[in-house]
């Protein structure tokens, strides 16, 4: 729809619809016709004035979370110049849309809420969600982000809170793809909170009951699911931030009926699996020659190894060797065959090893090449860690993942000074360029944009059916091959969050390849697959 249509809105009321609303950008005539004049400032504007404007006042605001509103309030003004601004400098708005800025954003939810967005279904509306789903007024739903709050980031249990989550993501599945953004939908599932202090809490928005488990809670997921199949049958389903008890079910039990993922298990994987075939391109050797030891045992952790042990397969490994080659250490120590506290999903990363209490003594028992922290609890990468992996290692791999910083298991500044410069490092939320022993460093992020933007601009390009493990492996491999060797120089594995659009598009259609290579797609296959995503890609322009 343009503002040109007749069945758009016009006066005051075009100014209250984001998708439509130019503000001071609207042309004389365009006011003329459309009952503007004197409902805006006399002289209309470019959408680049617009951009510079937004970038003045936001330099005018003293805190990140403050940013965050403002943005958000843009968001649902205009939603063009929104998206305009965000894809004008991608590395600059990406932690303020989301980590770091969106945990404290979910964490003051209740707080800070000024409009809603989205959808919200509450358990107490069972045997409805196809109703209340159907009150979304766009038609043509192609990408859920959906969550129920429970282990939002390293924070735990936000409740209705989590919400920020979906709408952060679904932001980054434009500014970083371009897919259009009236194609997604945010949705929060509210089966209650047993987070006491937001029962407690007079301005919590959510329901003030425990969280509902066992059959119920199974029982109100399937029906939420059938109503999104059934509203929107060429929608995907990606489930964020549910808690490990939820979230490996869930995943293993739609993952074969529908085009579904989980972000946190599989995108989390995907760019842990990009950064290792960076950081392979420094420390030299082959895939299937390294050992990594996780510091976290739940499904984000497991998610990884697997998809590791998947890639060094392919390699020529058998799984059970590859998956030899990945462990896991938790709150109870390292997983091994012995223990009696495992969940079925952590056995195949459980080996036969004498008990380890401490994580240091597990990386000297183990000697890896590289370990990974998904364990939400900071500073457990200490010196003495640090240390030993760079005594058995000449280029130890440092991943320090957990989101947001606070809960990063160490800084970058830690990894780079404790191994002496020769760290590899990569971690969940961003540090900046910093300089050591007369050295410069450039960490890199292993953030998932470089992930879920792409796999989702590749399902919508090819009307996906599934997305599949192997996509995965495609994705990271792409990520990994678009970094050049000066970026590798000054120790960055990943391409630049500058460039993020470019990369995801190009990621994107090595995804669609394997896509339409494997009978997976739902149109016919295009005569030049890039091509085909640059054309439905969305671009933030006032239409003419």
């Amino acid at each position: 729809m343009t503002v040109s249509s007749q069945s758009a809105p016009a006066g005051a009321a075009l100014l209250r619809d984001p998708r439509l609303n130019r503000g001071s950008a609207f042309t004389d005539a365009e006011r003329r016709a459309l009952g503007l004049e004197g409902l805006l400032p006399t002289v209309p504007v470019t959408l680049q004035t617009q951009i510079a404007r937004i970038h003045a006042q936001l330099a005018g605001l003293d805190n990140d979370l403050l940013k965050y509103l403002f943005l958000s309030d843009l968001q649902a003004r205009n939603e063009t110049l929104y998206f305009a601004v965000l894809m004008s400098d991608p590395a600059a708005f990406m932690p303020l849309v989301y980590t770091p800025t969106v945990g404290e954003a979910c964490q003051k939810f209740d707080h800070i809420f000024h409009a809603a967005r989205g959808v919200y279904l509450p358990i107490t509306a069972k045997g409805r969600l196809r109703e209340l789903l159907s009150h979304w007024p766009q038609p043509d739903v192609r990408f859920i982000v959906v969550t129920d709050g429970e282990r939002i980031l390293g924070l735990g249990d936000l409740g209705i809170g989590g919400m920020g989550i979906p709408v952060g993501k679904l932001a980054l599945y434009t500014a970083c793809a371009g897919v259009p953004p009236s194609l997604v939908l945010p949705i929060t599932l509210d089966v209650g909170t047993n987070n006491h202090d937001l029962i407690e809490d007079p301005l919590y928005l959510g329901l003030r009951q425990p969280r509902v488990r066992g059959a119920e809670y199974d029982a109100f997921i399937d029906e939420f699911v059938e109503a999104v199949q059934s509203l929107y049958p060429k929608c995907c389903l990606q489930w964020e931030d549910f808690a490990n008890i939820n979230a490996v079910p869930i995943l293993a039990r739609y993952k074969d009926r529908i085009c579904t993922y989980n972000d946190d298990i599989q995108g989390t994987a995907a760019v842990a699996l990009a950064g290792i075939y960076g950081a392979l391109r420094i420390t030299g050797g082959k895939l299937t020659e390294q050992r990594f030891l996780f510091l976290g045992g739940g499904s984000a952790a497991t998610g990884i190894a697997e998809l590791i042990s998947e890639a060094m397969a392919l390699e020529g490994l058998t799984i059970d060797q590859a998956r030899a080659r990945n462990w896991l250490f938790d709150i109870n120590g390292l997983m091994v065959t012995s223990r009696t506290d495992l969940a079925d999903f952590q056995r195949p990363f459980a080996h036969d090893h004498a008990p380890i209490a401490t994580f240091v003594e597990a990386v000297e028992a183990l000697k890896p090449t590289g370990i990974i922290g998904v364990s939400t609890v900071p500073k457990l990468f200490n010196q003495a860690v640090i240390e030993a992996m760079a005594r058995i290692n000449e280029r130890p791999i440092i991943f320090p993942y957990s989101n947001p910083t606070s809960r990063s298991e160490c800084t970058a500044e830690e990894a780079y000074r404790w191994s002496e410069g020769r760290a590899v490092f990569a971690s969940g939320s961003p540090f900046p360029p910093l300089e050591i022993g007369g050295r410069r460093f450039v960490p890199g992020q292993g953030n998932n944009v470089y992930i879920f933007p792409a796999m989702g601009m590749a399902v919508l390009a090819t009307e996906a059916k599934r997305v599949t493990e192997p996509m995965f492996i495609v994705a990271a491999k792409a990520v990994a091959e678009q970094v050049t060797d000066a970026h590798l120089a000054n120790g960055l594995i990943y391409p630049p969050t500058s460039n993020i659009f470019e990369a995801s598009l190009q990621t994107a259609a090595r995804i669609a390849e394997y896509i339409f290579d494997n009978d997976l797609a739902g149109i016919p296959r295009p005569a030049d697959i890039e091509a085909h995503i640059r054309s439905i890609a969305y671009k933030p322009v006032y239409p003419d």
